[in-house]
């Protein structure tokens, strides 16, 4: 009960600040908001005002919602429809522009807390029993620093001239409590099932971070990476090159099933006493919710963001306003169409539930 509890006010503070962020534009730019409601009709009660706008408490508990002006009436004075097109179009982009905003942020809490990775250095995690590595004597917790006097840069790197030279001694250079020590192997030829030529798991380390300052720039990298990866995702599910069951979109239940399933798994990882990288899955699973959010809220598509935007290009590009009462309907029929296909998603996540990898 408690992680859905947990859920509900993370979706619903990621769906409020999306609002939130539409309610800032259209005041910055004049455009009058009439309502903005936590959660969604039918009103319960109107909690007080702010100037012209009405802050009201809605029945389904869920998300905020702003009611702008003149959203498609053409005939009122100040309304949203009336604004300059760049003005619409900020205000539109405010929304996702919040969301990848508040990804950034959870990216940036999670780097506070867990650290950042090392990408230059590799560390020896594990080493198996009997392995070339075993009788060479590396050990957990080993840096390789150098390899046949080739200075080590990242895994891959160590993972290619390991590769190189099976049946091939070799001699590496790790660093241990602060000294190097040189040490020979022969990576094997034929390894047992599940190992390794060498016998040793490599990780990343991770280094704790001097200030919040120090984690932006991975954090707006890690936004970055999560928002060129859904479409390269999708890209990836049209021709087949993933399985479907890991390209499957999901709506507020198959969300809610992964974040339960990862929070379970911190829970589990905090009680082992594992690392802060192994026990903040769930915050970085929020990170990347909120950018999804952003990012599927500028999909050309009608009565979403970026469908409404697309109606505002011909007015920039040719002088030429799409009559509102058009604008209008297809935003309905959008909304209808999403509306649908949001039950066919529901039903999927509850028949087929998802499985966290």
């Amino acid at each position: 009960m408690m992680i859905f509890l947990e859920f509900l006010i993370f979706f619903s503070l990621t769906l409020f600040l999306h609002e939130f962020g539409h309610y800032l534009a259209a005041r910055l730019f004049g455009i009058r908001v009439e309502e903005f409601g936590f959660g969604f009709p039918p009103r319960l009660v109107r909690l007080f005002r702010v100037g012209e706008t009405e802050v009201t408490l809605n029945w389904i508990p869920f998300g905020a919602f702003v009611r702008l002006s003149g959203e498609n009436d053409p005939s009122v004075p100040g309304g949203f429809i009336n604004a300059k097109p760049l003005a619409r179009i900020a205000v539109l982009l405010a929304g996702p522009f919040m969301n990848l905003m508040t990804g950034l942020v959870l990216f940036s809490l999670f780097f506070l807390r867990a650290g950042v990775p090392e990408v230059t250095k590799v560390m020896v995690d594990y080493v198996e029993p009997d392995s070339p590595a075993a009788l060479a004597g590396i050990q957990p917790g080993d840096f390789v620093i150098q390899v046949n006097g080739a200075p080590i840069t990242g895994m891959a790197q160590l993972s290619q001239i390991i590769a190189q030279h099976r049946g091939e001694e070799i001699t590496l250079v790790v660093e241990r409590a602060g000294q190097q020590i040189t040490l020979r192997a022969t990576p094997r030829l034929n390894p047992p099932p599940g190992q390794g030529a060498l016998g040793i798991r490599m990780v990343t380390p991770w280094r704790p971070v001097a200030s919040w300052f120090e984690t932006l720039p991975w954090a707006s990298r890690a936004t970055w990476e999560g928002l060129v990866q859904i479409p390269r995702s999708l890209v990836a599910a049209v021709r087949g090159e993933v399985p479907p069951e890991q390209s499957r979109v999901v709506g507020p239940v198959g969300i809610y099933t992964i974040f339960s399933q990862a929070r379970e798994r911190d829970i589990e990882n905090e009680q082992a006493g594992a690392s802060p990288v192994e026990t903040t899955l769930t915050l970085r699973l929020m990170a990347l919710i909120s950018v999804a959010v952003g990012f599927a809220n500028l999909l050309p598509i009608p009565a979403l963001d970026g469908g409404r935007i697309l109606f505002v290009l011909p007015e920039l590009v040719i002088g030429k306003r799409v009559p509102p009462k058009y604008e209008a309907w297809i935003h309905t029929v959008g909304f209808v169409l999403l509306i649908l296909l949001f039950l066919y998603i529901t039903a999927q996540d509850i028949i087929n539930p998802i499985t966290l990898p």
